[in-house]
């Protein structure tokens, strides 16, 4: 958290005049919007680099980034990052299920970031980037359990999983200036530096499941 809030410090994205109504504004997002759209939420470190990485997956419409997991109300930034609302940084996932499945989803996400890292992702330590898997059902929970099993099984970490896998309450949208902010500030130094790296690495992993535009970068 204090390497990543060290570099926003010097970035000139910090909106201090946000208010709890832009956020109101967003919870529109975080509903299906189109026929036959389904929703997934994951935890993996900076919601910056996950959001970018989970929006170049086909059949994924939309990501919003926001706080999950935790117990405050209408969190902040600041708030999360004190670690005293109990909330990780997140994704909330709109895709078309006859494209991409939950399994799918759940493949990817666990190559978009180090599943193995318990409370961090990189230079970043806290609850707040822990890594979840939040489920809407008995069957999205045994998905879950399933992918995490093969990947473990894969060898491809030379650690084990240790990713939660927790029911899905509710999501509150993090502020503007964090939504998109993996391509509206391509050039930012943690962007660069660290996920950058994460994105790639989803790419390469996971190379039939993302969208042909993103594969030619």
């Amino acid at each position: 958290m204090f390497y990543k809030k060290l570099i926003l410090t010097f970035s000139n994205i910090l909106i201090t005049c946000y208010s709890f109504g832009q956020a109101n504004e967003m919870f529109s997002k975080l509903n299906p919007t189109k026929p036959g759209e389904n929703v997934a939420t994951f935890a993996g470190g900076c919601f910056w680099a996950l959001e970018e990485g989970m929006s170049e997956l086909k059949g994924v419409n939309n990501v919003t980034s926001g706080y999950a997991g935790g117990t405050t109300k209408n969190p902040t930034y600041e708030q999360v990052g004190s670690l005293k609302t109990g909330h990780a940084e997140a994704v909330q996932v709109y895709y078309d299920p006859k494209i991409i499945t939950y399994a799918e989803l759940v493949k990817a996400f666990l190559f978009a970031h180090d599943p193995t890292q318990l409370n961090k992702q990189g230079p970043d330590i806290g609850t707040d980037y822990r890594s979840v898997a939040f489920y809407r059902n008995e069957q999205e929970k045994k998905i879950i359990e399933q992918e995490i099993a093969k990947v473990n099984t894969s060898k491809h970490y030379q650690d084990r999983i240790v990713t939660d896998i927790v029911p899905f309450t509710f999501m509150y949208p993090a502020e503007t200036y964090h939504q998109d902010y993996y391509r509206l500030h391509p050039n930012q130094s943690y962007i660069v530096s660290v996920s950058k790296k994460k994105v790639m690495k989803l790419r390469e992993s996971c190379p039939d499941l993302i969208k042909p535009e993103f594969k030619k970068k």
